[in-house]
């Protein structure tokens, strides 16, 4: 069974997460910089069967693409030509930080461990990829619904 992998690209650290090979829940994997984001994930590639990349596509209130698009995008069109043969998935990732950010709250870390930025964007990562799968269980739902 392969696994989907999810990513939170910034413009400093890039978030990723994971499905287990059942595709039933997300986990946060690493937060690297930047600049390694793309080594990162050529490298678990390598180790692990993936079928889906899932990025987080970042989009304004009105829904136009945000500024850090022109960031995101090179590396999307890096993905896509490396690995033509893996699906790539754009999901929206408005309010992921802030989603993140309430999810460490509500976990009753500590002021000091909520400023961890690196945990935020696994997190942020792991939202994505959530997001994702329960849009592919409510098609799933749909296609199987039947009168």
């Amino acid at each position: 069974m392969a696994r989907i992998i999810a990513i939170d690209y910034g413009q400093k650290r890039v978030g990723f997460a994971v499905t287990d090979e059942l595709k039933i829940c997300a986990t946060a994997l690493e937060t690297v910089h930047v600049t390694q984001a793309f080594d990162y994930l050529k490298n678990y590639l390598d180790k692990e069967n993936v079928e889906t990349i899932v990025v987080g596509e970042p989009r304004k209130l009105d829904n136009t693409p945000s500024d850090s698009t022109r960031y995101i995008e090179p590396f999307v069109n890096r993905i896509r030509k490396a690995f033509p043969h893996i699906q790539l998935v754009r999901i929206d990732e408005r309010f992921t930080s802030r989603m993140a950010f309430q999810t460490m709250i509500d976990a009753g870390l500590k002021k000091k461990a909520r400023q961890d930025k690196a945990l935020v964007d696994r997190i942020s990562a792991t939202i994505i990829l959530q997001t994702y799968l329960q849009q592919i269980d409510i098609q799933t739902d749909r296609n199987n619904f039947s009168l």
